[in-house]
């Protein structure tokens, strides 16, 4: 991790998840939902320990995304099932089944 504290990662991360899920057009009730919510548990503690915050960050700058561009987030797979517009935004994700 970096020189920041935990809580202030935490409040950052949870920054940039919420940035990233409005940027791809998430659904926040299907994600918060899925498997009883333990999905989005899961999807939040990946976004907390994530090394790719500065790439995020810098992805999330940008006007228009480029194409496969948001591969570096551990979650486009979880954001795809929750009804995301990620085909829009980075063309080269795959579904999850």
């Amino acid at each position: 991790m970096s020189d920041m504290s935990y809580s202030q990662r935490v409040l950052r991360q949870a920054d940039l998840m919420a940035r990233m899920m409005s940027r791809l057009g998430v659904d926040l009730t299907d994600a918060t939902g899925r498997d009883g919510g333990l999905a989005w548990y899961e999807a939040q503690a990946k976004c907390i320990f994530c090394r790719n915050a500065r790439m995020c960050a810098d992805w999330l700058k940008q006007v228009e995304p480029i194409a496969g561009s948001a591969e570096f987030c551990p979650n486009t797979k979880f954001f795809w099932s929750c009804g995301s517009q990620i085909p829009t935004h980075c063309g080269s994700a795959t579904r999850a089944p």
